[in-house]
């Protein structure tokens, strides 16, 4: 298991776009609020802006599309097996999805084994998959939530249903509109992802 006797623990970093979750790690790195080294950074799309955020920060990029795979006639497993093949030459203690919206199959994770973990913001059980802020500013002006948030957890096959790591509860309120609270469900992921990293790095 990880701990803090491991310096500068090696964190591959996965996003798919503007990288604002990216930008919540690089700062806890740069401030040593975080004992770790983000050692690279992937996306699957070439026009997220989180490229840029990490390439500012003299962090290594690499683009992996699925897209490109399929074009060739290659399957979702092949894609999985060659991006495996790339995060391992980075050796990494952990990789952090953070807006990472591509599902990665048992090929890719059983070279990782529990060793990657997912940001998503709902609360454990709640709104799985893609649209969860949506979905549930949705439910909640249906009558049907009164509050949501975000979770950090282990990843596994079944789609947000890992071993959770940390939560936060983030409110919902009369007034909001759907970007009050987008925007207030976001600083709360960005504190999470550093708590729940530096949770995962302090374990025995």
């Amino acid at each position: 298991m990880l701990h803090y006797a491991i310096m500068n623990a090696r964190l591959v970093v996965f996003i798919s776009g503007s990288g604002t979750n990216l930008q919540a790690l690089i700062e806890a790195v740069n401030g040593r609020s975080l004992p770790a080294e983000i050692v690279l950074v992937v996306s699957n799309r070439a026009q997220a802006y989180g490229l840029a955020r990490a390439q500012a920060a003299g962090i290594p990029t690499h683009v992996l599309s699925l897209k490109s795979f399929r074009e060739a006639g290659k399957t979702r497993e092949d894609y999985d097996i060659a991006l495996a093949e790339l995060v391992q030459t980075y050796h990494p203690d952990l990789i952090v999805l953070a807006g990472w919206m591509h599902v990665l199959s048992p090929v890719f994770l059983a070279q990782f084994s529990g060793r990657v973990i997912n940001l998503h913001p709902a609360l454990p059980g709640q709104f799985v998959g893609t649209q969860a802020i949506e979905r549930a500013f949705a439910a909640y002006q249906a009558g049907e939530i009164s509050q949501s948030g975000c979770m950090v957890h282990v990843v596994i096959p079944e789609v947000d249903a890992g071993p959770v790591i940390d939560t936060a509860v983030v409110p919902l309120f009369p007034t909001d509109t759907l970007d009050d609270f987008a925007a207030r469900m976001h600083a709360a992921e960005h504190r999470l992802i550093v708590a729940a990293v530096s949770q995962v790095l302090a374990r025995d």
